[in-house]
């Protein structure tokens, strides 16, 4: 396992759609690896694969009980919302208010290929959606509602 350089506001990649996940395959196993141990390093929540410079359909979540692999990730809900304050590995020193689903369903693969489907609530839930906005090169200071100073 290694970590991988974190890509910063600025960086095209950041602002690239990625390319869906072909095979879960060993190489990319040790890819989750690496971002799991780059995320917890930097004391994230989460990690997206092109914040580590890979266009592909990847996220990795830990909000405290232990991570959660998304490979393909497709959100299949949503309900209510709630604004609360965001940053972003990727966009250091920056924070500020954005809305986000209080309540979604969202279904992927896991490390070993697996279906797996999550019903996310609040800081799950907007884990996942500001993860996935990276997939699509949408970072959280464009949904920004109120700036934090």
């Amino acid at each position: 396992m290694a970590l991988r350089n974190i890509r910063t506001y600025g960086d095209d990649v950041l602002r690239k759609k990625c390319r869906k996940v072909d095979a879960v395959n060993d190489r990319l196993r040790v890819l989750i690896k690496d971002m799991i141990e780059t995320m917890y390093a930097a004391d994230g929540v989460g990690l997206a694969a092109p914040q580590v410079g890979i266009l592909k359909r990847l996220v990795v979540i830990d909000i405290g009980e232990g991570p959660v692999v998304l490979i393909n990730p497709e959100i299949l809900s949503m309900e209510g919302r709630y604004v609360d304050v965001e940053g972003c590995l990727s966009v250091p020193g920056e924070q500020g208010e954005v809305e986000r689903p209080e309540k979604l369903t969202v279904r992927a693969l896991n490390e070993n290929g697996e279906e797996v489907t999550y019903e996310a609530e609040d800081l799950f839930a907007r884990a996942v959606c500001h993860e996935l906005d990276h997939l699509d090169g949408v970072l959280f200071v464009d949904k920004i509602i109120k700036k934090e100073q």
